[in-house]
C-alpha cells in the first residue's frame, strides 16, 4: 500500500472531520494523497439548506448543486489535509454507501468515521460505515472522533489461520514498515466453540505454533518486534478483541471482515463490524472475497492485453 490514493467520505459534520485528519496522517506515512467525497440525494436537505426547491431537478438544478457542494467540499477538506496531499474533491449522488464503492473503484483506500450527521433524512456515518465495509473491494479504515492514530507504535493483527484472514498481513505489514510499530498477532479461542472445555485448552498450543510461523512467514524483517497471543475466552470474538485492545494501547486494528466458517473458528465477518463500533483505535478492514475477485481481473486483463 505504498502511495496509496485516499478516498474520505465526508457529510460536513464536525464527526467526519476525524476521518480527513486520519487519512492525512495516511498520507504523509505512506506518501499517498487525499481526495474528500461527498454524496448527495437532490431532494433533501444539509445545514438548514434544500438541494432541490419545489419542483422538478433540471440539468441546471443539478450543475449548480455540485458546483456549490464541491466548493463547499473542497473548503472543508482543506482544513484538515495539507496541500501538498488534497486532491480536487468529487461529488456523487444517490445513496450514500453505493456511491462510495462506486467511486473508490478509482482509490487504493477508503477511510470514513463510524458516525456522521444524525437525524431525521441524514447521512448515518454509522451505517454506512458498516455496509461500505461489506461491499467495498478496497481497504476501508474505520475511525472514531475519539480515534488517536499518530505515533503508530503498535497495531493489533487478527487472524483465525484462514487463508481469508491472511489477506489482512499485506496492509498490516505495510504500515508497519512505514512506521517502525510493533505488531502483536491475536487469535481467540472460544469455548463455545467446542464440545467441551478440555477439547478448547488442548488446541492452545498448536495454535500458538501456528501463530508463531505466521509471525515468520508474513512480518519477519521487519524492524519493530512481532507479537504473538492466543487467548482463550467464554467470551465472543469480538468482546475477546476489544478486551485486549483495552489492556494494551493501539494505533491501528487490521482485520478481514471474513474468516472460516465452521464452529471451530471464530466468524470475522460479523466479528469486525462489531469491533469497529466497540474499539477507540482505527479500525482498518480487509474484504478477502473483493480482494480475491479484484486479483482475477488484473490477472484476466494482463493476460489480454499481453
Amino acid at each position: 500500500m505504498k502511495t496509496p490514493r485516499i478516498l474520505v467520505p465526508t457529510d460536513f459534520s464536525d464527526l467526519s472531520k476525524k476521518a480527513l485528519i486520519i487519512a492525512n496522517d495516511v498520507a504523509q506515512l505512506l506518501d499517498g494523497n487525499v481526495t474528500p467525497f461527498h454524496s448527495y440525494i437532490p431532494i433533501t436537505d444539509l445545514d438548514g439548506f434544500h438541494y432541490m426547491s419545489a419542483g422538478a431537478a433540471t440539468q441546471k438544478n443539478l450543475t449548480d448543486i455540485e458546483d456549490s457542494l464541491k466548493h463547499r467540499l473542497d473548503d472543508f477538506a482543506s482544513d484538515h489535509i495539507d496541500d501538498k496531499r488534497l486532491k480536487s474533491g468529487v461529488i456523487g449522488i444517490g445513496n450514500p454507501a453505493h456511491a462510495i464503492v462506486e467511486t473508490s473503484s478509482d482509490y487504493d483506500l477508503i477511510v470514513l468515521s463510524t458516525h456522521g450527521r444524525t437525524g431525521f433524512k441524514r447521512f448515518l456515518l454509522g451505517s454506512v460505515a458498516e455496509k461500505v465495509m461489506r461491499m467495498a473491494d478496497k481497504p476501508v479504515m474505520v475511525v472514531e472522533d475519539d480515534t488517536s492514530f499518530k505515533p503508530v507504535k503498535r497495531i493489533l493483527v487478527t487472524t483465525d489461520f484462514s487463508e481469508n484472514s491472511k489477506e489482512s498481513f499485506p496492509a498490516a505489514r505495510a504500515f508497519a514498515e512505514a512506521t517502525g510499530a510493533d505488531i502483536d498477532l491475536f487469535h481467540a479461542v472460544i469455548y463455545d466453540h467446542f464440545d467441551s472445555l478440555a477439547k478448547a485448552e488442548s488446541t492452545y498450543d498448536t495454535r500458538k505454533e501456528n501463530l508463531e510461523q505466521i509471525s515468520k512467514t508474513y512480518f519477519g524483517g521487519i524492524s519493530g518486534e512481532v507479537n504473538t497471543k492466543v487467548v482463550t475466552t467464554n467470551r465472543s470474538a469480538h468482546e475477546a478483541i476489544l478486551k485486549q485492545t483495552q489492556e494494551q494501547k493501539y494505533s491501528l486494528l487490521v482485520m478481514s471482515t471474513i474468516g472460516r466458517t465452521g464452529i471451530d473458528y471464530l466468524m470475522l465477518g460479523s466479528t469486525t463490524s462489531n469491533v469497529a463500533r466497540m474499539v477507540r483505535c482505527a479500525v482498518l478492514s480487509i474484504n478477502p472475497k473483493k480482494q480475491a475477485a479484484m486479483k482475477r481481473e488484473s490477472f484476466e486483463k494482463e493476460k489480454k492485453d499481453s
